[in-house]
C-alpha cells in the first residue's frame, strides 16, 4: 500500500483527496521508482481544482515531477537504485504522476539525477526550472546576448519566471520583472531582477506596435500581456512563451513580426526530446545558482497538496513548491 494524491471523476462530482492506494493499482510502465519528493505547479493546480481540463482519464494521479529510486526496472537504460528524474510527458494527465509514494513509468521518460544537485533540489527546480531554462536556451539560439539590451520576465512571482530571473541575471542580463504583486519586490530583487513593473501596464489591450524596449522575453501569461510584450520587442528581438496564465488567447498583429523581425518561440517542456532535457539540466547544474533555490522554495507534505492547489490557482503563492511525498 502507498499514499498519493487522487483525482475522480464520477456521477458524485469532481475531486481530489489523499488516498491510500494498493500497488496492484499502478499503470503500466517498466520502471517502478520509490518517489522522494514530488512538486506542485500550476498544471497541477488546474488538475487537482479542476479549473482547467488537464486530467484526460480517471481516476489519476497528478503531479508533472517526481525525484526518486528505481526499485524495479527491465528497461535497458535505467538501473535498480539509479537516482531520477521525471518531468512532463504527460504524466498527470493520461498516466499516473509524481505526488505519490510510487511510481510506474516507462524508462524512456526518465534522466539521471544530476551529480550537482541533491533530489529536494532537482525538484526545487522540476518542471518550472527545467521550462525556463528551456525559454533561457531560445533566446541564446536567436542571438538574445546580455549585451543587446534588457530581458524581460512576466508572472515573476510564480515557478517559471522565478527561476528565469535568477538563470539570466547570474548569466549577466538585465532583468525586468512583471508582477501583480508589488510586495514582492524586494524578493525579485534578490534574485537578480533589477527593476520590478506592474504586470496591468501589460495586460490590457495594447497597441499593435509600442515603443522599442525589450532585447528579450520569456512570457508565461499568454493573451494580451504576450501581445504586448511582442509589441514592445526591439528590432530581432525574441519572446520565449511558454505559459498562459492570462489565457490561451494572442490578441496581436503580425506588425512586430514583419516590420522589427521579432521571433515568437514557442517552448514546449512535456514532449522535449531527451537530447534537450540533458542539456537544460546540464545548463542548470552549471548556470544556476543553488542558494537561489532555497529563496524560491517552500516545502509541503502530500497531505497538504489539495489546500495549498487551490491557494496556488488564486495566486497566493510564491516561486516553487516542493511535496515531500513521505510526509
Amino acid at each position: 500500500m502507498f499514499k498519493a494524491i487522487l483525482i475522480e471523476k464520477d456521477d458524485a462530482g469532481y475531486r481530489a483527496g489523499l488516498s491510500e492506494l494498493d500497488a496492484s493499482a499502478l499503470p503500466e510502465g517498466d520502471v517502478t521508482v520509490k518517489v522522494a519528493y514530488s512538486t506542485l505547479n500550476y498544471k497541477d493546480g488546474l488538475a487537482i481544482t479542476g479549473k482547467g481540463p488537464v486530467v484526460r482519464k480517471f481516476p489519476m494521479v497528478p503531479g508533472i515531477d517526481l525525484v526518486g529510486t528505481v526499485e524495479e526496472s527491465t528497461h535497458a537504460d535505467v538501473k535498480i537504485g539509479d537516482t531520477v528524474i521525471l518531468n512532463g510527458w504527460g504524466v498527470g494527465e493520461n498516466h499516473w504522476g509524481g505526488l505519490a509514494q510510487f511510481a510506474r513509468l516507462k524508462g524512456e521518460w526518465l534522466v539521471p539525477l544530476p551529480p550537482a544537485f541533491t533530489p529536494r533540489q532537482a525538484m526545487a527546480i522540476g518542471t518550472a526550472g527545467y521550462t525556463a531554462m528551456l525559454c533561457v536556451m531560445a533566446l541564446e539560439r536567436h542571438g538574445v546576448t546580455p549585451d543587446r539590451g534588457e530581458v524581460l520576465v512576466t508572472g515573476a512571482n510564480g515557478g517559471v519566471g522565478s527561476v528565469a530571473i535568477a538563470l539570466l541575471a547570474r548569466l549577466g542580463y538585465t532583468v525586468v520583472a512583471s508582477t501583480g504583486r508589488p510586495q514582492e519586490a524586494e524578493f525579485l530583487k534578490t534574485l537578480g531582477a533589477a527593476e520590478i513593473i506592474d504586470r496591468a501596464t501589460l495586460s490590457e489591450p495594447g497597441k499593435p506596435l509600442a515603443r522599442e524596449r525589450w532585447a528579450g522575453a520569456v512570457d508565461t501569461v499568454g493573451s494580451h500581456t504576450l501581445a504586448n510584450v511582442c509589441a514592445g520587442m526591439r528590432y530581432r528581438g525574441t519572446v520565449a512563451a511558454c505559459g498562459l496564465a492570462q489565457g490561451m488567447d494572442l490578441p496581436a498583429t503580425v506588425a512586430p513580426f514583419i516590420l522589427r523581425g521579432v521571433t515568437l518561440a514557442g517552448i514546449d517542456s512535456v514532449m522535449a526530446p531527451r537530447e534537450e532535457r540533458l542539456e537544460a539540466w546540464s545548463r542548470l547544474a552549471r548556470d544556476l545558482d543553488p542558494a537561489k533555490l532555497d529563496i524560491i522554495t517552500s516545502e509541503i507534505g502530500l497531505g497538504d497538496v489539495v489546500d495549498t492547489a487551490r491557494r496556488l490557482i488564486d495566486g497566493q503563492v510564491r516561486g516553487r513548491i516542493v511535496v515531500d511525498v513521505n510526509r
